[in-house]
């Protein structure tokens, strides 16, 4: 709506947009637009507690010719009842009253964080003469003595807020629907008379529109845990919390005119302007004299002397090479100091540098930095450009003016050092993390708004299902709405869920929560209040981020530092430590000296043997490597590169690995390209490719030829036009042929949107190469590192225990005599032999239940008094503080207990009076010991009273423990039966175009949606492989009651070559359980008994599963003294083949005695 002349001009002064987080649904372009369509000239932003928004607030408003006005909605601290704060509303003046209000709400949340709020105190305020104050309105301590009826304690506490803010303390009026608006309104003009203290007029915005009211409750019911229809929940806001334009307003406060004028009058008195996208960088202290600039050239220089020495240990090469290094290493120089960034690469070289000095395990570089042969020489990265042709320009770019940004990738475990050590050098008030603001997605509104709703969690589950999961390409609700036929069709048929969708549709992609950026740091020239307001989460105040998010704290002038933890250099950090110690030639070992060209670790690499490699582990990249079979350090580079969607799908990968192996010709399009191309077999696989040949053949700089790679990239018509003019202008004016120009800038075209950072791929082959190094020199060494690092993991672990025993590692069970807590190699016959070891040690601290204190109580009781001796013994010498009876009870089941009673079985029968009798010993210390009488002799007997777990029930007790079946498989306990009807083991399938029969241990169900309705996945084991078998919705419900863990299943499908993920694809015809196996295809159930057996036992089994229509017949084999014979049972005592029937008459006869007979 449009004012008219004789509509009073307005301007909002308290909204909260969603940045409030708990309430507020306004979205900031939208209360932008509002302003501008109503006319206003000015607008507030008051988000509760915060200035999350305040940066796109402000960006916004400037762009839409609207001033932008700073303010917050604060918690007062309320001495009187601390469950209760008052409110404030603060406004900033000028920049002075803004860095002001960034303190406080920093304070707020840092020092006076009461049950989620950050609280105001109102000493703080006094001296904030920059700053206005609104009342708070009947949430204000004014405002609460006005309607609890203390008029005097109102007067005495509104002339305490004048005297502290002269001329900038208002009282607040509000008409917004609530009961008792109107009563306030005319106590506080009262007040404000008496009080000689002007009024204002705000309306609390919530929301955009009216409609949008009942959207705003559930959003609201979704952060307090509530639920939208009950009759109990209180409501805190009405429907008239939509925003206003000014003639409603001037309707709402006809009778108070000074009201809605002085809201305008505040809004002229606000005038704060922001100096956006100019980066402030700390100070770099140097030494006396030395400029930042001197000092970056002297530290280049002799880092360079000191790389020259570790690359070229001959002297005379050394000083072949040394020209083009310096060459290199001046330009940089020059170029760094011309930009203005040599305090950037002091301040980036010296955190990394503390931290390998200090046994921090940082990463050989990461992204286009990789490329600067300043950053190799200052130790920032660790990879030669030269020898890589890793260009500068791709990382800093003469031509484009912006701030470097190095990726460092530390170790995760020894991370929080280096941040620790800049906060130390910096100051803690200049060093924080950067905010992230959480989204409503598409899943989590659907299930969040169903809860509200009351609908059931089978809908709501079964709804956000059906919306695709891609986070590269998140699907909103429309767009699943459009491509999802049986998601629109339940929105269109069932009126429950179309208003449950039309309700989460407003509340999508609203702000949710606040995070922390995985690896951004800031550290900014001086307090980064100068900058930008500081957040903790509650509860965890060393934890402080910005409250602007990335792009946000940027925009402000500060510098951000990414620490990224890097998990792969943890375990690299814990495989040298164990090459170290367990061999004695490699006291010294160092990663960084690795020849780059070991036959073995390609041939490891050709094999495919990638289990825990860095980067290679999938399966795609394992069927690439075998079909590539790398054989120098440039083509595992490759092989990261053209790892991605777009090579795979152009047809790039194929060409590639062709023409390496010779089936396809390699062509260099000239020869002055050869150079450039050669390492990739004429394929153009690299950005810096491109800026190469750009550089070559077009004549571009490097500078140049990186704004024609990103050009590129964006695959805008008009930029592409110009450069390719440019481009065949140069490679006229050098003498190349024009049609060679044009196919080339083609290929250039084609292949920029696929290409990938040399630098970065570079890099990261480095670690890769390491850890393949590792694998095939010192197996039992990286695996115990890579187990350690996913020691919460079972899933990892299984797969590191497998991949352990293909590689010939022996991996010892856990044993509360020879574990630690860490998985870790063991002395063994190779070891003794002078090689490393081939043994791996479980870790108790990979025992489900345990916990690292536990476990280092256990191993302090140890190492106090020795080997434990029995289960008593150990219960009376841990401390049971420390190690409960779970933790025991863990132990137990997972094996870490058999080197001393193998009968797991009788240890948990027994642990109960193992813990009481080490209770009634402390009890009577200070008597002779319970346990000089050799207590775990005398118990002895007990123990052998309780017959041991089957080898079913000791598996499936061993998983709850570690995860995964460790001393067995659980499919042998069926192994011998099964394999009469499925045959081949599941390492052996193969495609084949008839049905085949195959089994396994079902480890897991999945449920996918598919275009074709529900698909369940079942992943079957049995102990050879894995593989996933599909199930069509229809045949798991005609069968689910087969399809229950860890228990087996046979199934009839068919198995398949599949082209996507390079495996097998098998699906599933026919489902059976063990029961539905033995009824179809058992001769009999044989039971072999002695020839004296009375008919009762029998019956007595027997008879609960006779079945003469469905059953199995029954064979009894009797053995006497001096005859044996085979019976059959008549047909009226055939059985059903029930599995507690088996396990029955296994307990009866024996388990050698019952036979399932298959002919």
């Amino acid at each position: 709506m449009t004012t008219s002349p004789d509509t009073p001009l307005f301007v909002h002064l308290r909204s909260h947009s969603e940045f409030s987080v708990v309430d507020g649904i306004a979205r900031i372009p939208d209360l932008i637009g509002r302003a501008r369509e109503f006319g206003q000239p000015a607008m507030a932003i008051s988000d509760l507690a915060n200035l999350f928004g305040w940066i796109k607030f402000y960006k916004a408003a400037r762009k839409a010719g609207i001033k932008p006005i700073a303010g917050c909605d604060a918690w007062l601290h309320n001495p009187a009842d601390e469950d209760k704060p008052f409110r404030v509303l603060l406004l900033a003046s000028c920049h002075a009253a803004y860095l002001d209000l960034c303190e406080l709400l920093s304070r707020a949340w840092t020092e006076n964080s009461q049950r989620g709020r950050a609280e105001l105190r109102r000493e703080w305020l006094s001296g904030r003469n920059g700053l206005i104050a609104l009342s708070g309105a009947r949430a204000g301590d004014v405002g609460q003595a006005l309607e609890a009826g203390r008029d005097d304690e109102a007067r005495r506490l509104a002339r305490q807020w004048a005297a502290d803010f002269p001329d900038g303390y208002f009282i607040e009026l509000q008409r917004a629907g609530f009961d008792g608006d109107e009563a306030y309104v005319q106590a506080a003009l009262r007040l404000a008379a008496d009080c000689g203290l002007p009024v204002v007029a705000t309306h609390p915005i919530q929301f955009i529109a009216p409609s949008d009211f009942r959207a705003h409750e559930a959003r609201v019911c979704i952060a307090e845990g509530e639920l939208l229809g009950n009759p109990r929940r209180v409501r805190r806001f009405t429907a008239e919390q939509y925003m206003p334009d000014s003639a409603d307003m001037a309707r709402r406060f006809a009778d108070v005119p000074s009201a809605l004028a002085n809201a305008v009058q505040i809004a002229r008195r606000c005038n704060l302007t922001l100096t956006l996208g100019e980066p402030q960088l700390p100070l770099f202290p140097t030494p006396d004299g030395v400029s930042l600039d001197d000092y970056l050239v002297q530290l280049a220089n002799e880092g360079l002397a000191r790389r020259m020495v570790q690359l070229y240990p001959d002297p005379d090469e050394r000083a072949r090479q040394m020209p083009a290094y310096q060459e290199r290493l001046d330009l940089e120089c020059r170029t760094i100091i011309g930009m203005g960034f040599p305090g950037y690469f002091l301040i980036v070289q010296d955190f990394i540098n503390w931290g390998k000095s200090h046994g921090v395990p940082v990463g050989p570089g990461r992204g286009s930095g990789a490329g600067s042969l300043v950053a190799f020489s200052l130790g920032i990265t660790d990879l030669d450009p030269l020898r890589y042709d890793l260009l500068f320009e791709r990382f800093l770019n003469p031509e484009r003016v912006s701030m470097p940004d190095f990726d460092v990738d530390f170790c995760q475990d020894n991370r929080e050092r280096v941040i620790e050590y800049v906060k130390e050098k910096y100051g803690r008030d200049a060093v924080s993390q950067i905010a992230t603001f959480g989204t409503l997605g598409a899943k989590a509104v659907v299930r969040d708004v169903g809860r509200v709703l009351e609908m059931p969690y089978s809908v709501c589950d079964r709804l956000s299902k059906m919306i695709p999961f891609n986070p590269a390409d998140p699907w909103s609700l429309d767009r699943t709405l459009e491509h999802e036929p049986a998601f629109r069709e339940l929105y269109d048929t069932d009126e429950e869920i179309h208003a449950l969708i039309d309700l989460a549709r407003p509340l999508e992609g609203l702000t949710r929560n606040i995070g922390m950026h995985a690896g951004g740091v800031l550290i900014a020239p001086g307090k980064l209040t100068d900058f930008c307001p500081l957040y903790c989460q509650p509860g965890s105040e060393s934890s402080v981020v910005s409250q602007f998010d990335k792009d946000d704290v940027e925009a402000a002038g500060l510098v951000k530092f990414d620490f990224l933890g890097l998990r792969n250099l943890t375990i690299l950090d814990w495989a040298v430590r164990y090459v170290r110690e367990f061999n004695p030639d490699k006291r010294d070992f160092d990663l960084m000296a690795l020849p780059l060209d070991d036959q073995a670790t390609y041939d490891l690499l050709s094999a495919a043997n990638t289990t825990a490699v860095f980067q290679l582990e999938s399966r795609g990249m394992k069927e690439l490597l075998k079909s590539m079979r790398p054989n120098t350090f440039e083509d595992v580079v490759a092989l990261l590169a053209l790892f991605r969607p777009g090579p795979l799908e152009s047809g790039m990968v194929v060409d590639f690995v062709n023409r390496k192996h010779g089936r396809a010709e390699v062509d260099y399009f000239h020869p002055d390209l050869e150079p450039v191309l050669k390492s990739t077999y004429g394929v153009i696989v690299y950005q810096e490719q491109v800026m190469l040949i750009s550089q070559i053949i077009g004549g571009y700089s490097l500078g140049g030829a990186d704004l024609l790679r990103r050009a590129m990239g964006k695959k805008k018509p008009e930029e592409m036009a110009k450069h390719r003019v440019i481009f065949q202008e140069g490679a006229a004016r050098k003498g190349y042929d024009p049609e060679l120009a044009a196919h080339l800038f083609d290929l250039m075209e084609k292949f920029a949107g696929y290409g990938f950072n040399k630098s970065h791929s570079a890099a990261y082959a480095l670690i890769s190469y390491q850890t393949a190094w590792l694998k095939v020199y010192h197996p039992a060494e990286f695996l115990a590192a890579t187990m350690l690092s996913d020691m919460d993991d079972t899933d990892k672990i299984q797969v590191f225990w497998r991949d352990a025993l293909e590689n010939d590692v022996a991996v010892l069970p856990p044993d509360v005599n020879e574990s630690g807590y860490r998985f870790a190699p063991v002395a063994d016959e190779h070891t003794a032999r002078g090689r490393p070891p081939r043994t791996i040690r479980y870790g108790l601290g990979g025992v489900k239940g345990t916990g690292q204190s536990a476990v280092e109580a256990i191993i302090a009781a140890r190492e106090a008094g020795g080997r434990f001796t029995g289960l008593f013994d150990f219960c009376a010498r841990v401390d049971r503080h420390a190690v409960n009876r779970r933790t025991i009870e863990a132990l137990i089941r997972a094996g870490a207990f058999d080197s001393l009673e193998p009968n797991r079985a009788a240890l948990l029968e027994a642990l109960g009076s193992a813990i009481e009798a080490a209770e009634q010993a402390e009890r009577n210390a200070n008597q002779v010991s319970l346990f000089d009488d050799d207590t775990d002799a005398l118990v002895a007997d007990e123990l052998a009273r309780v017959p041991p777990w089957d080898l079913e029930t000791r598996l499936t007790e061993e998983k709850t423990a570690l995860g995964f079946y460790f001393s067995g498989h659980l499919f042998d306990a069926w192994r011998d039966e099964i394999r009469r009807i499925a045959p081949t083991p599941l390492a052996r399938l193969a495609p084949s175009r008839g049905p085949q029969w195959l089994a396994g241990v079902l480890a897991e169900v999945r449920v996918r949606m598919t275009r074709r309705g529900k698909m369940l996945y079942a992943l079957l084991d049995d102990g050879s492989a894995q593989i996933e078998v599909a199930i069509f919705n229809e045949l798991y419900e005609q069968h689910r009651q087969s399809l229950k863990e860890d228990r087996p299943l046979v199934i009839q499908g068919r198995v398949s070559h599949d082209d996507y993920s390079g495996g097998l694809r098998v699906s599933a015809d026919e489902l059976y359980g063990l029961q539905r196996v033995r009824e179809g295809r058992a001769r009999s159930l044989r039971l072999s008994v002695s020839g004296d057996l009375g008919p009762g036992g029998l019956e007595g089994v027997l008879a609960p599963w006779r079945s003469a229509e469905a059953g199995v017949p029954v064979e009894l084999r009797l053995n006497g003294a001096r005859f044996s014979c085979l019976l059959r049972l008549g047909e009226d005592w055939r059985v059903r083949m029930d599995e507690t029937l088996i396990a029955d008459a296994r307990q009866w006869l024996s388990h050698d005695n019952v036979e399932i007979h298959y002919g």
